[in-house]
């Protein structure tokens, strides 16, 4: 009696578990709806372009095209790691748009570069990084690089042989997710 008490128990357990995970992936929305969040109702329940319970709704469909350091472009003495940190998550095959200025007279110029490691990155090595725009790439629609790769990018200003990035901030890293579609 004990026994079958025990094996009762256990297949309702395991069928009330199934049942579970089965039903947190569901998505709740309308037909129609790109919610993918956590909560019950649509995208559209709390009409604040979240879910319930302030979750947001992944709405990204595709790759995105995101200008470095948004309005500020990319400039001598603005933080670029916290920028990355704040604009993160970057997905593969997004666009980061260098914006910067062409040399003159009035402006100094900017360069982007890629490191090859974190250690060089974290010193300013130049030694060991890839020039990927000049000083004249940056200008009008800004240099394009994509995110192509699952691994850390570490990129850089090499102006002045590295005085951009190791005291004006003009450096930062990001690594790519994969972009999950529900």
């Amino acid at each position: 009696m004990g026994f079958a008490f025990a094996y009762r128990l256990i297949l309702v357990v395991a069928v009330a578990s199934v049942l579970g995970i089965s039903l947190a992936n569901k998505d709740w929305g309308s037909p129609n709806s790109n919610y993918t969040g956590w909560g019950w109702g649509s995208s559209k329940s709390n009409h604040t372009g979240q879910g319930f319970n302030n979750h947001p709704v992944n709405e990204t469909q595709g790759p995105k095209k995101i200008i470095v350091g948004g309005s500020k472009n990319w400039h001598f003495g603005f933080n670029y790691s916290d920028w990355a940190f704040n604009n993160a998550p970057f997905y593969f095959n997004d666009t980061l748009v260098f914006k910067y200025d062409p040399p003159s007279n009035t402006t100094f110029p900017h360069s982007v570069y890629l490191f090859s490691d974190r250690w060089s990155y974290l010193n300013c090595d130049l030694k060991r990084a890839k020039m990927v725009a000049n000083a004249t790439q940056g200008g009008g629609e800004g240099f394009e690089f994509v995110l192509k790769r699952w691994t850390p990018y570490y990129f850089a200003c090499g102006e002045r042989n590295g005085f951009h990035c190791k005291v004006g901030g003009m450096r930062f890293m990001v690594m790519p997710l994969f972009r999950w579609h529900y």
